[in-house]
C-alpha cells in the first residue's frame, strides 16, 4: 500500500481541472457542515449566556418552566425554606419576563428582557453590572445590554457620549443608568436588568411573592450534591431544584427537543456531507472508469484486489483533506461575517474543527468504497 500514494496522487493530478472540481465540491460540503454546526452551537450558547452568568450553585424554577423564554412564577416562600438548610449562604430571587421598547430614535418597538433583581445581592458575574448596580435602586432606572440588536437604537453610543437616554418600555418612561454586554441569543433581542422594585412597576400585573427564579448560593467547601438532594427530598413539588450545570442543560435540552431548530441544523450538516459524498463519488467513479485499463493490467501483472482498492481510498483520503482546508480557511472568515452581523457567539473550536476532518474523511470513504465496485469489475481479458 505504500507505493499506492504516489499512484494516487499522479491520479488525481493527471487532469486537474477535475482535481480542482473535486476540491471545489468537498470545500463546499466542510463549508455546509461547518455553518451548521456552528449556527447549531452558537443557539444553544448564546441561549445559556444569563444561565453561565449565574453567581450561585443551586436554582429554583417552577415545575411548569420549559426554558428560560417560558418561566412560571412560583411562590418566594421556598426560597426562603431554601435558606435555612444547612451549607446554604444566602439566596437571591430573579424575576424574568418580556417587554416592548420603543427606539427612541425612530419610536419603532421591539421586544426585550427585561431582569429584575435584588441590588444588595450579587446575582451575575457581570463586570459593569456591578460597577453600576446601585444606579438601579433609583426609580425607573435600567441597566441596558450594549450588545443588543442594533434595531434597539444608539443606545450605548449616545450613553457614552454623557447624553441623558431615556425611552418607553411597556409603556411606562425608564432612564438608562449604565450599560452592561450580555449578549443576544434566538430567544432575546435585547437584555435589561432593574431592580426588583423597578420590575414589579413595570410589570404591574405581576402578583408580589411569585419570582421566576430562585437563586442559592452555598458556603465555600460545601457539598453541592448533598445539599441539593437535601432540597429536593424537603421542598415541596410545586418546586423545582436544578445544580447550575443542570439549569444550563435544561435550557439546551429545550432547544435542541422541543424545537424545530435543531432538528434543522442536524438535518443541513446531513445535506452536506450527502451533497460532498455524491460529489467524490462522481469523481472517483470516473477517474477508475478512465483507468480502468490500466487496473486490468495491474491484475494481470499479478496486482490483487486489494492493491486497486487501496488506490481508490488513498484517492479519497487525499481528496478529504485537500478539499477540508480551503472550507475550513473560508469558514473562519464567515464565522466572523455572521458574528458581526448577527452579534451571536459563534466561532471556531478544535472539536469542531476535529468533527468535521473526521466527517469528510468518512464521506469520501463511503464514495470510495461505494466506487470500488468498478475497481473489482476490471477483468484482464479486456485489454487483449
Amino acid at each position: 500500500m505504500i507505493y499506492a500514494i504516489p499512484l494516487a496522487w499522479l491520479q488525481l493530478t493527471r487532469r486537474k481541472s477535475r482535481l480542482i472540481i473535486a476540491l471545489a465540491g468537498i470545500a463546499f460540503a466542510v463549508i455546509l457542515m461547518f455553518m451548521q454546526l456552528g449556527f447549531s452551537d452558537a443557539l444553544y450558547d448564546s441561549n445559556v449566556r444569563v444561565h453561565s452568568q449565574l453567581q450561585g450553585e443551586i436554582v429554583l424554577i417552577s415545575p411548569q418552566s420549559i426554558a428560560l423564554s417560558g418561566l412560571k412564577s412560583f411562590s418566594q416562600r421556598r426560597l426562603y425554606q431554601a435558606a435555612g438548610f444547612e451549607g446554604v449562604k444566602s439566596v437571591s430571587p430573579l424575576y424574568l419576563d418580556f417587554a416592548f421598547w420603543e427606539n427612541p430614535e425612530n419610536h419603532s418597538s421591539r421586544g426585550i428582557m427585561v431582569i429584575g433583581i435584588d441590588p444588595d445581592d450579587k446575582v451575575f458575574g457581570l463586570p459593569e453590572l456591578q460597577q453600576n448596580i446601585n444606579k438601579i435602586k433609583y426609580p425607573d432606572v435600567v441597566l441596558f445590554d450594549q450588545d443588543s440588536r442594533p434595531e434597539f437604537g444608539p443606545i450605548a453610543a449616545e450613553f457614552n457620549q454623557g447624553k441623558l437616554v431615556d425611552t418607553e418600555v411597556g409603556g411606562r418612561r425608564i432612564i438608562i443608568g449604565g450599560l452592561f454586554k450580555l449578549g443576544t441569543s434566538f430567544a432575546a433581542n435585547g437584555t435589561m436588568i432593574t431592580s426588583d422594585l423597578n420590575f414589579l412597576r413595570l410589570f404591574t400585573r405581576r402578583q408580589e411573592g411569585l419570582i421566576d427564579v430562585g437563586l442559592v448560593t452555598l458556603k465555600p467547601g460545601t457539598n453541592v450534591e448533598k445539599v441539593l438532594q437535601a432540597l429536593r427530598a424537603n421542598l415541596p413539588n410545586d418546586v423545582r431544584v436544578l445544580s447550575k450545570q443542570e439549569f444550563i442543560q435544561f435550557e439546551k435540552t429545550y432547544w435542541k427537543s422541543s424545537t424545530a431548530i435543531g432538528f434543522i441544523f442536524a438535518l443541513g450538516t446531513t445535506m452536506g456531507f450527502m451533497v460532498g459524498a455524491v460529489i467524490v463519488y462522481q469523481i472517483l467513479y470516473s477517474d477508475v472508469s478512465d483507468h480502468l485499463m490500466e487496473y486490468a493490467t495491474l491484475k494481470a501483472m499479478g496486482y490483487k484486489n486489494s492493491y486497486l482498492v487501496s488506490l481508490v481510498f488513498q484517492e479519497a483520503a487525499i481528496l478529504s483533506v485537500l478539499g477540508y482546508i480551503p472550507g475550513f480557511a473560508l469558514c473562519l472568515g464567515l464565522y466572523d461575517l455572521t458574528r458581526n452581523a448577527t452579534l451571536l457567539p459563534i466561532s471556531m473550536t478544535f472539536s469542531r474543527g476535529l468533527m468535521v476532518i473526521i466527517l469528510a474523511i468518512v464521506m469520501c470513504c463511503i464514495s470510495g468504497a461505494i466506487a470500488i465496485r468498478k475497481v473489482q469489475s476490471a477483468n484482464p481479458a479486456d485489454i487483449f
